[in-house]
């Protein structure tokens, strides 16, 4: 699934309402995740803080009523993606660091950390690391040949 220009906008709206609720001229006090939940049905997506707060809600016409096994997957790099753009954004958020934004399902599973607002950490997206395993193993073979 390719995320529609409309889609992604609509994300990036709902990231700039977040951050809102989290002016970064504020000092930072508030200690707190962002859990962005999807409904795969409704095409629903709501953030919500630890308290279980919604900050913002929106629903991706795309994602209406869509079936794709790796629907979650999918949609989890679609936010990262989105996130990527507004690093600025989300890294300032008046949070005390180090604060997450997780992907959860509708019954409020959690399902991937979409970003680590953290000086220290980084969370790789997982295509980056597509096939890693092996080729470490066809370097490390190679290296041993000679």
């Amino acid at each position: 699934m390719k995320a529609t220009e409309q889609t992604l906008q609509q994300i990036l709206r709902a990231l700039r309402k977040v951050a809102e609720k989290f002016p970064n001229d504020v000092e930072a006090s508030v200690l707190t995740d962002i859990h962005v939940r999807v409904n795969q049905d409704t095409g629903e997506v709501q953030f919500f803080d630890d308290d279980d707060c919604e900050l913002t809600r929106c629903v991706v016409e795309q994602w209406i009523d869509n079936k794709d096994d790796d629907f979650y997957d999918q949609a989890a790099s679609v936010f990262r993606g989105c996130i990527e753009k507004e690093k600025a954004l989300v890294d300032n958020l008046s949070i005390l660091k180090p604060y997450a934004f997780v992907l959860e399902d509708e019954d409020r599973d959690s399902i991937a950390e979409l970003y680590v607002a953290d000086d220290d950490t980084v969370i790789i997206d997982t295509e980056l690391m597509k096939d890693l395993d092996k080729d470490l193993d066809d370097f490390f073979e190679n290296l041993l040949k000679s």
